[in-house]
């Protein structure tokens, strides 16, 4: 036998012979014993933290605020989803601005840290463990424009008063780090009434200002992994009809798909015709569907616009969440043969198009929103949208310029270099069967090599070398980059050729 500290040491043997081999079992419970234990761990980190007059001392500061013990009182709980965080927090402001009200708003030490707990537990651990202290609140700055951005609360302790009435209310946003992907506001009131009234208001505040309605944005994935991060938010472009060259009619056909329904939404409702409507533009890159898209965000300033490409597509069911809330909408969907085949993130059973189209079906067709799909590949689209009759109406293809379109294309991205008709002549003629993204790329690279010349004008030999230069064989490479498809351009061997046009004889359909 030994003592240390005044704390005895004996062998089991030794105890066995003091108090017997049968022991009384313990009269405390198992969780009883944890939280004595977690008492016990909490002192023992922080044995000199006390504070003597409890200015720190978040369940006493609530007893005060409140008349009474916060314990005893009801939580209500509203979720909303990690992007609404600014809406949340803007909601909150203006209806404490309306008048009777007042509040102090308060931080709490470590409440950040534990997105799994709720009010109710951060009452009882405050008041029991000292868990959780008053302390500064978090702000997050987020984009709330193309070039603006707003210090939000992402966590804070709101202590309100109106009338003879106290509460309290927590706002708290997402904290990926910490395994909480969505906003959180925790009412705590005497009455259960109160604190549904109060989060209905809320709800309302934040459709009726909500920052995204008019915006032009996409969704950006987070960094750890866990849903969405925030928006990103564009500026709206400004094109008009003389920044399309597209052959003629198509641009009429498009823009009465999507802008013509807008500008016809009362007639069209009152016919009993349906607003929502699906819009696929397909052909080959560089041809100019994104720049036709362009051109349709700047004659719809009221839409809202949700863009998603490549993996953010996962995300289609929050756009069409919030293109259903921010009606009149457009969800533009870029590059769909890339997620034609490809399964979603959580392991679901259907590919990801599939899931776009069940969602479209799901707005039901008295919403105002419009589907732009995008794609080089319409063999990948198609089984599936046949499928799916009625969720694309009008499909357009976007085909190479002709040779009017290839002038038309100098004249657009070389306006002010005074080129002259003969040179126009020439390139037309040497550049059949490429692309937009082509010409737009000889253009600036002509500018360039009369700069290198330190020239301050475009002469025609320069648009000349630069067109040499572009047809050459070292940017065989670069032609397909812009989108040039041709036989001087193939990449693969003749045998690959032969298994491709095979493969191409036994497609089914085209658009």
């Amino acid at each position: 036998m030994a003592e240390s500290g005044g704390v005895e040491i004996v062998s089991s043997d030794e105890y066995r012979a003091r108090y017997g081999a049968e022991r009384e079992p313990s009269p405390l419970s198992l969780d009883q014993v944890s939280e004595l234990f977690n008492e016990f761990l909490m002192a023992v980190a922080r044995p000199g933290r006390k504070d003597a007059e409890g200015r720190r001392n978040l369940s006493r500061r609530l007893r005060d605020h409140l008349g009474s013990d916060p314990s005893r009182w009801p939580v209500v709980k509203a979720a909303y989803p990690p992007y609404d965080l600014p809406n949340v927090h803007l909601a909150l402001e203006r209806w404490f601005a309306e008048d009777g009200r007042t509040h102090e708003l308060i931080g709490m030490v470590g409440a950040r840290h534990h997105g799994d707990l709720t009010l109710g537990d951060i009452i009882e651990s405050a008041d029991r463990y000292d868990r959780f202290v008053i302390g500064a609140v978090d702000y997050a700055h987020l984009p709330v424009a193309p070039d603006a951005e707003l210090a939000c609360v992402s966590c804070g302790f709101y202590l309100g008063a109106e009338g003879d009435e106290r509460f309290a209310v927590l706002l708290r946003g997402p904290a990926d780090e910490y395994g909480r992907n969505k906003v959180e506001i925790e009412v705590l009131a005497r009455e259960k009434e109160f604190a549904d009234g109060l989060l209905a208001r809320i709800d309302t505040l934040v459709r009726e200002h909500n920052i995204f309605r008019g915006q032009v944005l996409s969704f950006e994935g987070s960094e750890f992994g866990h849903g969405l991060g925030p928006f990103r938010f564009h500026p709206r472009p400004g094109l008009t009809r003389e920044d399309i060259v597209l052959p003629a009619g198509l641009l009429e056909r498009v823009e009465r798909q999507v802008v013509g329904v807008a500008r016809r939404r009362e007639q069209l409702r009152a016919a009993g015709q349906h607003l929502r409507r699906g819009l696929l533009l397909y052909g080959p890159p560089g041809t100019g569907k994104t720049h036709t898209i362009r051109y349709l965000l700047s004659h719809l300033p009221q839409f809202t616009v949700v863009i998603l490409a490549g993996t953010s597509i996962q995300a289609i069911g929050p756009a069409c969440a919030l293109a259903r809330m921010l009606q009149p909408a457009l969800v533009v969907l870029e590059d769909c043969d890339l997620i034609a085949e490809a399964r979603d993130y959580g392991g679901g059973e259907q590919p990801l198009l599939f899931q776009v189209l069940n969602e479209m079906d799901g707005l039901g067709d008295d919403a105002d929103v419009a589907f732009l799909l995008t794609t080089n590949r319409a063999d990948l689209l198609e089984p599936a949208l046949v499928q799916r009759p009625g969720r694309v109406d009008l499909a357009v293809e976007i085909p190479l310029p002709d040779a009017e379109g290839r002038a038309r294309l100098l004249d657009l991205y070389g306006s002010g270099l005074g080129l002259g008709g003969q040179v126009v002549t020439e390139v037309v003629a040497r550049t059949e069967g490429t692309t937009a993204s082509f010409t737009k790329e000889l253009v600036r690279r002509a500018v360039l090599i009369a700069a290198e010349r330190e020239s301050p004008r475009t002469d025609p030999a320069d648009v000349r070398t630069a067109l040499d230069e572009l047809l050459s064989d070292r940017d065989r490479l670069t032609r397909r980059l812009l989108g040039v498809r041709g036989e001087k351009d193939a990449l693969k061997d003749d045998d690959e050729d032969d298994a491709d046009d095979a493969d191409d004889e036994g497609d089914e359909g085209d658009f």
